[in-house]
């Protein structure tokens, strides 16, 4: 099992709870979320930055 840092952005959502389950949902494509934090909102282009750090199971 390795660790990875990673950062993405994701659409702004309408509500908190719908955020929460599209970054979950994005951040899970990576490998599994250990902890992840919004570090930036853009309200401009409706974006937030979300930086994780994420397990990987090696084959």
């Amino acid at each position: 099992m390795t660790t990875h840092f990673i950062s993405a952005e994701i659409d702004l959502q309408e509500t908190p709870s719908e955020l929460q389950k599209a970054i979950e949902s994005e951040l899970k494509k990576q490998g599994e979320p250990l902890r992840w934090a919004v570090t930036a909102v853009d309200t401009e282009r409706e974006k937030v930055t979300v930086e994780a750090v994420v397990t990987v199971q090696n084959p």
